[in-house]
């Protein structure tokens, strides 16, 4: 199979063109602004000329800035201006790539407290909802005209090379990790190799829609908490919330730590998927080790 990827260079895009080329597949990584430039709308089709499959990873970090106006902007229309690209371009492309597989979030639900949501559950008011539902609605340009389109809902994804996990490791190894809020807030997560795992089997089966990429057992705020620390052999304690709100601005700081998800991956479910690492304390074991 020959995939091309957006956002290859990231730390999901990094992995799934291993794991890619690990397997005999080939890989074109499309960069910016060479191969295409969502900013201005210009993209090189002959880049994807004998392409099988595009997955589309790229966008502006959602945690990586303090949220201004300006930064909120900027995650927005990096999503939905890309997505947008890609999409009408494979959509007037007669013998392009018949299948795309695009980056999508856990975020699409909200705040969900204690309820159990799957890919059936509607979207939720807050930003990070609004946010989602416009990186995927361009989609339906693509699926319109006959590719078959997945939305990759992904939860927290959990490597030592990136993302939650690799910014939290130092603090929990000084002993300084803790719950934050209540602790009761759901975090539904996903370890890299089941992320990367997942995504090749959207690729090579019929199916089409949003798919939540997230392991079978969530876990509480609380209930991470004493896996990490127990992983790293390190106390934990309670995490003051004024440090990351001064940090990174109530908003942010607040949808990463105190927003609530228990998201449950029913398409995958049914369709047979196996997790490698289903239970967060065999994932971290797996991580740490």
């Amino acid at each position: 199979m020959k995939v091309a990827i957006t956002g290859a260079t990231g730390m999901i895009g990094t992995a799934l063109t291993r794991h890619l080329l690990d397997a005999g597949d080939e890989v074109v990584g499309m960069s910016r602004p060479q191969d295409w430039d969502p900013a201005t709308g210009s993209i090189d089709l002959s880049v994807l000329a004998g392409v099988d499959a595009v997955v589309h990873l790229a966008g502006v970090g959602i945690g990586d800035h303090r949220w201004t106006d300006e930064y909120k902007h900027s995650v927005l229309e990096s999503r939905r201006s890309g997505t947008t690209l890609i999409a009408e371009s494979l959509a007037r492309l007669d013998d392009g790539p018949r299948i795309l597989l695009s980056g999508s979030a856990i975020g699409y639900y909200g705040d969900t407290g204690d309820h159990e949501v799957d890919e059936q559950s509607p979207a939720g008011d807050d930003f990070l909802a609004g946010v989602c539902v416009e990186w995927e609605a361009p989609t339906a340009i693509a699926a319109d005209a006959g590719v078959r389109v997945a939305l990759l809902r992904t939860g927290v994804v959990l490597s030592r090379s990136g993302g939650a996990l690799a910014k939290q490791l130092p603090a929990f190894k000084f002993g300084l990790g803790g719950r934050a809020g209540s602790g009761r807030q759901w975090l539904s997560w996903i370890h890299i190799a089941d992320e990367i795992a997942a995504v090749d089997f959207l690729l090579r089966n019929e199916i089409g829609g949003p798919v939540n990429l997230t392991a079978p057992n969530p876990a509480t705020n609380a209930e991470f908490t004493k896996a990490l620390g127990a992983a790293v052999h390190r106390p934990t304690t309670v995490l003051p919330m004024f440090g990351p709100r001064l940090l990174f601005g109530r908003e942010l700081a607040d949808t990463l730590l105190l927003t609530s998800q228990r998201v449950r991956c029913a398409v995958l479910d049914r369709a047979g998927f196996e997790f490698r690492h289903p239970t967060l304390d065999g994932a971290l074991a797996d991580l740490l080790a």
